[in-house]
This record gives C-alpha cells, sequence and structure tokens, in this order.
C-alpha cells in the first residue's frame, strides 16, 4: 500500500503521525511510504531522518494526498484539505466529528473512508488510540491551569501548591477516566487540594485507594458539581462519551457560582466540550474570559509538547496502521473488532452511531458498508 504522511496544518500542531522508526516498518512490510517535506521537523524529525528510514519526500501537501492510498495523519482534516481527499481514500486520523458538522459531510460528500483513532475500542471499552494523547492532556491541563491562575493571565494570583502558612489551591476534576486520573495525579503532585467526580461508584472506589491523601472523591451530580465549583480555583473539564458529544456539565447559569478569576480548562473541547461556555481556541490565543472566568480550551493541547506526544501517539498506532495496510481496510476490520469500531464514514456513509445521532443523519450497518466492492 502507498502510505501518505502530510505535514499538519492546524494551528500550532506540530505533532506528526509517523516516526521514522514507523516508516522502517511500513518498509520492512513491503509498503511505501511518502512524506511531505518538513512534516517531522517540529517533533524533532528531519527529511533526512525519513531518507534514511526508506520514505521518499513529497514537496507538497497536494502531492502526498495524490499519491496516497491510506493518509496517516494527527489531526483531522481542516477545511483547506477537503478538495485534496481522493473517493475511496482511507484516512487514519483523529476525526472528532460529532462536534464538527461541516467535516462530516465534507467527507461524506467525498467519498473518503473515515477510520477514527478515538473510537477505536479494545473489548473491555478501553480506547487505545485515546489513552496516550489523554494522558499528555490530562497531565498539561494542570501545568496551564497552573500558568493561568497567575494575575498577568487574568488569574487569581494564587500558587497551585501553596506555601507553608498558605493554603493551597481547590482544584475539581470532572470525570475520573484517563484525563482526569492524569489531571488528579499531577494536582496532587504540585500539593493541590483534589476533588475528582465521577458517575462511577467502582471508579471512585479504585481512584480513592490509588490516589494520594490530597485527593479526594465525590460522585458527580449536578448538586454536588454546583456546590464544589463555588471554592474551587481550577476546574478540569475531562468527561468523554466515545464518539459523541460531551454532556455540558457546567452551564453558563454555574459560571456566577464561580469566584472571579477562576481557570477552567477543558481538555473535552474537540468533542463539544463539558463546559458550556467553552469553544476551541488555539496555543497562538488559548484563553478568553466569561463572567470574569478564565477559559482555556486549546483542541490540540498535546500539540504543544509534540516530541513526547508524536511518540507517544505512534507507539499505539502503528499496530493498527500495519493493519490496514497489510490487509486493507475491509479485511483488517472484518478481522478486528477493534478497528471495526473506529470506522465512522465509509462509502458516503455514516456508520458510527455517535456522529449519526450528533447530525441527524442515517445510520448504516458498518457489515453492509464492508461487503460493498470498492469502487474504483
Amino acid at each position: 500500500m502507498i502510505i501518505g504522511v502530510p505535514k499538519e496544518i492546524k494551528n500550532n500542531e506540530n505533532r506528526v503521525a509517523l516516526t521514522p522508526a514507523g516508516v522502517a516498518e511500513f518498509k520492512k512490510q513491503g509498503h511505501t511510504v511518502y512524506v511531505q517535506t518538513n512534516a517531522g521537523i517540529n517533533s524533532g524529525f528531519g527529511d533526512q531522518s525519513y531518507i534514511d528510514a526508506g520514505a521518499s519526500i513529497l514537496p507538497t501537501i497536494e502531492a502526498v494526498y495524490d499519491i496516497a492510498e491510506m493518509i496517516i495523519k494527527v489531526k483531522e482534516p481542516i477545511a483547506s484539505e477537503y478538495p485534496l481527499i481522493k473517493k475511496d481514500q482511507l484516512l487514519f486520523t483523529y476525526f472528532h466529528f460529532a462536534s464538527s458538522e461541516p467535516l462530516t459531510h465534507a467527507m461524506l460528500e467525498r467519498g473518503a473512508v473515515c477510520l477514527a483513532y478515538e473510537t477505536v475500542e479494545k473489548a473491555d471499552r478501553s480506547l487505545p488510540l485515546l489513552v496516550p494523547m489523554s494522558e499528555v492532556a490530562g497531565r498539561m491541563s494542570i501545568q496551564e491551569g497552573a500558568k493561568y491562575l497567575e494575575k498577568p493571565m487574568k488569574g487569581k494570583g494564587i500558587l497551585l501548591g501553596g506555601v507553608p502558612g498558605v493554603p493551597p489551591a481547590n482544584v475539581v476534576v470532572l470525570g475520573g477516566g484517563i484525563v482526569g486520573t492524569q489531571a488528579a495525579r499531577m494536582a496532587a503532585g504540585f500539593g493541590a487540594r483534589v476533588t475528582i467526580m465521577d458517575v462511577s461508584l467502582p471508579r471512585l472506589r479504585y481512584l480513592s485507594d490509588v490516589m494520594p491523601a490530597n485527593v479526594v472523591t465525590q460522585m458527580s451530580n449536578h448538586y454536588n458539581i454546583c456546590e464544589a465549583i463555588k471554592t474551587a480555583d481550577l476546574v478540569i473539564g475531562g468527561v468523554l462519551i466515545p464518539g459523541a458529544k460531551a454532556p455540558h456539565l457546567i452551564t453558563r447559569d454555574m459560571l456566577k457560582l464561580m469566584s472571579p478569576g477562576t481557570v477552567v480548562v477543558d481538555v473535552a473541547v474537540d468533542q463539544g466540550g463539558c463546559i458550556e461556555t467553552c469553544k476551541p481556541t488555539t496555543h497562538e490565543d488559548p484563553t478568553f474570559i466569561i463572567d470574569d472566568i478564565v477559559h482555556y480550551c486549546v483542541a490540540n493541547m498535546p500539540g504543544a509538547v509534540p516530541y513526547t506526544s508524536t511518540l507517544a501517539l505512534t507507539n499505539a498506532t502503528l499496530p493498527y496502521a500495519l493493519q490496514l495496510a497489510n490487509k486493507g481496510w475491509r479485511k483488517a476490520c472484518e478481522e478486528n473488532k477493534e478497528l471495526k469500531l473506529g470506522l465512522n464514514v465509509a462509502n458516503g456513509k455514516v456508520v458510527y452511531r455517535g456522529v449519526a445521532e450528533a447530525w441527524d443523519l442515517p445510520l448504516h450497518e458498518v457489515e453492509s458498508v464492508l461487503a460493498e466492492e470498492a469502487v474504483c
């Protein structure tokens, strides 16, 4: 198969979808890899390292899309990329369709085969291609939250861990999954007082066992959230429903419960956000203020630490990408239920329930799409 790796062009997205080590694995198994020039430079991988691994370098993003049968990316295509996508071309990347109706319709119209990292799912319901970036984003949420609590950043002017004789900050973490767990651990490491909330009592029991003494667990419901945010200095939104829009756990009206200068970091913003007032921002302009509350809503947080993020992501995605290349997407999805759950759009049809429900589109059975013959 011919693999294409374009340079990411989303604002301040510095990651790359394939490392030179990944190129070497594709070459070893008989595939051809084309990488756009400087695609990996911001992650620490120059063109020569890809050439040495066996890739060919192409000068433009147009050339990569034109030649590739499978495009491997990090973030979803943006509007300028839509016309480059060919019918039946396989795109393997993060899509988050449920948060973008224009992207959904564009991929349907282009006839692309869209396999989304975020909905590849194991039998135990874990999301192996979302985990590494959730780990990075969860940890970064505290790093960024601590920065924006500083007064020059319009925060309260509170040091997250306090100092002897001065109490630390109160951190509320919504969601006890990967993002929430990593955020709570980081905040606890800073010395903050942390409350982590989730709807699952077994999960809360687990977190209570593994977290340090300055982390307390609490059942997540509307009343408890309202009470918790009254004294919060930093609120982390880390709630995810795979492939669907995140629920709004904090509404616009609830902002008035928080004191001025409170910082909210919505890690779920690329799935619509669990804080109603959040909208996607960029590393270039990461925050905005509503009702005196500082909102940090960068949709590609791991892009700020591309070396770490690229290695973590490709460690997880490469085995799946190799299956797709070796078998073709139909056979790979038929044989691997994890990959089949990653299929969101194919042959101009939506085959993932969360996407269909988000935009009121017909839902097609994935088995019937897999059975269709490819149109050349």
